[in-house]
Formats: C-alpha cells, structure tokens, sequence
C-alpha cells in the first residue's frame, strides 16, 4: 500500500473516530482510545500518526 493512500485512510478513521466519540466534551481520552482501536485493526504500525491526527481532530473541533 502506498504511502499516501495509508495516510488517506488514516485521517478517514481518526475523524471518523472523532465524529464517533464526544468532541463536544472535548474527551481526547476517548477520542484517542476509539481511533487507537479502529487503528489497531487495520494499521497497527501507524499508531502514533493516528493518535497525532485525533489529538488534532480534537482541537480543531473544540
């Protein structure tokens, strides 16, 4: 898989991800936790990135 085409699917889960856990309550705990599971399933090797994009996914929203 290509570099990119991972990072794609990477921001598509963490704001997913986002969307799915409370934003409004500004929970990066929760946030984290939920991406970091979707993440798991499909890119083990590409936690940190997804855990940057959510902690970002979060301020954005808040």
């Amino acid at each position: 898989m290509a570099k990119s085409l991972k990072k794609k699917v990477l921001v598509k889960v963490a704001k997913k991800a986002v969307k799915k856990a409370d934003v409004k309550k500004k929970k990066v705990a929760k946030v984290l936790k939920f991406a970091k599971k979707v993440v798991a399933k499909k890119a083990p090797s590409k936690m940190k990135v997804a855990r940057k994009i959510a902690k970002k996914a979060v301020k954005k929203a808040a």
